[in-house]
């Protein structure tokens, strides 16, 4: 599990401030990407950066919220209980909005570092830890997963795709990483069933991605329940049809 680290998209660099959206501006300016608030007039928005996208993407179709099991067998995958609230805006005429209808996956590995449905990781037909979600009126999903663990050469960190309609009329594919801050992941670690893969060789300013535009996406995870629970807003610019694109290529189609 090695290969996570080939660029696929593009990383972009912080966007400028675009207006509206008072939380989601304070939020991203301190550096939390949380936000809980509805539009208001003359405060910053700041488009999310991508990041690469990885070898492991498999757009395996399968709309759920809680992503733990392999659909095929029901088997859970074990590790610790996080709900990751996501909320998606988009940018337009100096706006910053709910984007309702879009298309939102998520995927990572396993608590020893293993993707479903990948050749060199024998999990081929495997399923678990990947699903998507529907944005609704507020732009909002919510997936019920557990924490990442960890792989040679990585951060611990989810992948995140959106797939929707840009402002041209086609196509619009934005990914990226988030991540967690380096106390958090240490003392989850440290526990079963992750205690057991040993020591994680890299740190979030080891990793070769989060070095750049990392601390923009940053999870601020609370207790909550039996696990933890952490929220994060993703801005759009739907105007910037080169977002999610290969070198030379186009954005994917939407689900």
């Amino acid at each position: 599990m090695h290969h996570d680290d080939l660029p696929v998209g593009r990383v972009l660099p912080r966007r400028h401030a675009l207006g509206l959206l008072g939380m989601v501006g304070a939020a991203l300016a301190a550096g939390t990407g949380t936000a809980t608030a509805s539009a208001a007039p003359n405060v910053d928005c700041v488009a999310t950066p991508e990041m690469v996208e990885g070898p492991y993407f498999v757009d395996e179709k399968l709309r759920r919220s809680d992503i733990r099991t392999d659909p095929a067998t029901g088997k859970l995958s074990d590790g610790a209980l996080v709900a990751l609230n996501l909320r998606v805006l988009q940018i337009a005429d100096g706006r910053c909005t709910p984007l309702p209808g879009a298309t939102v996956d998520l995927w990572h590995c396993d608590a020893v570092g293993l993707y479903s449905d990948e050749a060199d990781a024998n999990t081929v037909g495997q399923k678990f830890l990947r699903g998507y979600q529907i944005s609704d009126r507020g732009g909002q999903v919510r997936f019920t997963t557990i924490l990442p663990g960890w792989y040679p050469g990585r951060t611990v960190h989810h992948h995140v795709k959106i797939r929707t309609t840009g402002t041209d009329g086609n196509a619009y594919e934005f990914t990226s990483q988030l991540y967690y801050p380096e106390q958090f992941k240490a003392a989850y670690l440290a526990k079963p069933p992750y205690a057991a893969h040993g020591t994680p060789d890299t740190t979030n300013a080891a990793d070769q991605f989060y070095g750049t535009l990392g601390d923009q996406l940053l999870l601020n995870p609370r207790p909550h329940g039996r696990g933890h629970t952490a929220d994060f807003t993703v801005a759009l610019d739907l105007s910037d049809t080169k977002v999610g694109a290969p070198d030379g290529g186009h954005p994917g189609q939407p689900g």
